[in-house]
């Protein structure tokens, strides 16, 4: 058993190289990379997303100058009429004045320091950005597990009880459609119904706590500390912001897990003797 755990262990490092080398190869030759998204804001082309990139050229960008030759690089698209020299720079910029092989052990390198760089729209570094998100995505994590869990055994059970009566096939329905929407196509959904897209406004759009909540805490080891406060006015509000996003992510995670609880049930009841 020890000699089995330690071989899927170490099949995890070419596994995890081989991820990374596909995500290189389409990250670094693919069209509209960095440099191209920059040629494309210069040029006026940009979309809004593009438009908030830092540190993306911006600073070359205002020291450009386009050659009177008219001189084209095949390089990347709509860079015709740049300077050779600022292209240059860009791809200095960006890494891509190295070999492939070289850009290749550098990413490796620094994803082993766990130096993921610079955010291009925050203007902040990645690892800064994960620790700053992380407490919500673990909580998201947390709460979706537990009532993905409690909904689905207690479903599955039923299920296999009253197996192939009418609760049984319209609940097996609702399952499948369920697990057949996307998460985030279902999120949009409950945005336009229910978060005042287009009906009712019953919901936050975003957020964790109402703007009048934002300073408030409820750790116990905080001075400003008060239990009352956090149990009747903080952790409503909390979960009436997380209703949407949990509702999403629930409906989309449980039908496996249901469908699953129904058939061992079922294998289980018909057994002669357990």
């Amino acid at each position: 058993m020890g000699a089995y755990i330690l071989r899927r262990i170490l099949l995890m490092i070419p596994t995890m190289l081989g991820i990374m080398a596909i995500s290189f190869a389409v990250i670094q030759f693919a069209p509209g990379g960095p440099i191209e998204q920059v040629i494309a804001q210069l040029s006026g082309q940009a979309g809004s997303a593009t438009d908030r990139v830092s540190g993306g050229g911006s600073d070359l960008a205002r020291d450009n100058s386009f050659d009177s030759a008219g001189e084209s690089s095949g390089k990347y698209r709509g860079a015709q009429g740049l300077d050779p020299e600022f292209i240059a720079k860009l791809e200095k910029q960006f890494g891509f004045d190295k070999p492939p092989l070289e850009r290749f052990a550098t990413m490796i390198w620094n994803y082993a320091r766990f130096d993921f760089g610079e955010s291009y729209f925050r203007k902040v570094t990645v690892i800064d950005l994960i620790i700053e998100k992380m407490p919500v995505s673990i909580s998201l994590g947390l709460w979706i597990t537990f009532l993905s869990y409690g909904i689905s055994i207690p479903l599955g059970i039923r299920k296999a009880v009253s197996d192939g009566s009418a609760f049984d096939i319209w609940t097996s329905g609702v399952v499948i459609v369920a697990y057949a929407i996307p998460g985030f196509l279902f999120a949009v959904l409950l945005v336009i119904l229910f978060a005042g897209g287009s009906y009712w406004d019953w919901f936050p759009l975003r957020g964790l706590l109402s703007e009048g909540l934002q300073s408030a805490t409820c750790k116990p080891w905080d001075a400003r500390f008060d239990l009352i406060e956090c149990v009747t006015v903080v952790a409503p509000d909390y979960f009436w912001h997380l209703a949407l996003p949990l509702t999403a992510l629930v409906l989309s995670s449980f039908a496996t897990t249901t469908l699953l609880t129904k058939n061992s049930f079922l294998d289980e009841i018909r057994k002669q003797y357990v």
